[in-house]
């Protein structure tokens, strides 16, 4: 009887990692008419003057900029802007390309996003169809379906939780209990040793650390031709925080590619040399 397919967990950051720069700067700022300088120093100075999170403060002026330009932002709107987001060279391509290959080694791969940004915008990526979570900042809407204050703000700490909820199966935000229960570590869908985890930069740290201290496989990547991003993503190495810093360059025969795809080896290799002998062959 064959084997059911091993599960592999791939976890993306989404700003710098799938799509260049932040994704509020693709669309939403620019059809505010809205500087990206400006408005980010506007928010980070709340921040320090509030003394409160980076990331519920421009979630905030979003909502202040939309309602001074008298622009409601429904779910519907939110992704009408994600749907304006550009990505890296291959990322429309690289999800059932990576799936057909995990599949070929007895893989079966999920992908989840772990990010700062914001949800409603991932939600309107060409994308999302690929992702069996996206845990990502996200916003409360009133009984008019027009988004009101933040609901959820994921930061670079908060980040590592949603490592643990993918490890555990515990999906449901809402739930807490199933994410702190007590769960041996044969019994997790997706051990840590199967985890993969992409970011690009600082912010991404703590879910680099995690994932390489348990066992799983660390990528930093840097846009292509960038070598001021380069040098600080090839310092991640240095330090210890990941294993390989490569381009954000997702197309077909890329060397993420090729460092990906030597990962699905090392664990389908992992699985032959761990798995049960048959019976008929014992």
């Amino acid at each position: 009887m064959a084997r059911p397919p091993v599960p592999v967990a791939i976890a993306y950051d989404f700003d710098g990692t799938l799509a260049p720069g932040n994704m509020q700067e693709h669309v939403f700022l620019p059809k505010l008419g809205l500087d990206a300088a400006s408005f980010w120093a506007r928010s980070n100075a709340l921040a320090v003057e509030q003394q409160g999170d980076p990331i519920l403060t421009y979630m905030h002026r979003m909502l202040v900029e939309a309602a001074h330009a008298d622009i409601p932002m429904r779910r519907e709107d939110w992704a009408k802007h994600g749907a304006g987001i550009t990505l890296f060279p291959g990322v429309e391509t690289w999800f059932d390309r990576v799936n057909e290959a995990a599949a070929a080694r007895g893989l079966a791969i999920e992908h989840y996003v772990i990010s700062s940004g914001l949800r409603e915008l991932v939600e309107g990526t060409a994308i999302r169809r690929f992702f069996r979570a996206v845990f990502a900042s996200g916003f409360l809407y009133n009984a008019s379906g027009a988004a009101i204050a933040p609901a959820i703000a994921v930061n670079y700490t908060t980040k590592t939780q949603y490592l643990f909820r993918i490890n555990k199966g515990a999906l449901d935000l809402a739930d807490n209990t199933a994410v702190n229960a007590f769960l041996a570590e044969a019994d997790r869908p997706v051990p840590f040793t199967n985890m993969i985890f992409v970011g690009d930069g600082e912010t991404d740290i703590p879910c680099f650390r995690t994932v390489k201290t348990l066992g799983g496989h660390a990528i930093a990547v840097h846009p292509s031709g960038d070598a001021a991003r380069a040098a600080r993503t090839h310092k991640l190495i240095d330090e210890g925080r990941v294993h390989c810093a490569v381009p954000a360059d997702y197309s077909e025969g890329s060397v993420l590619e090729a460092r990906i795809l030597a990962i699905l080896d090392l664990l389908a290799a992992r699985e032959r040399i761990t798995a049960p002998t048959p019976e008929s062959e014992a």
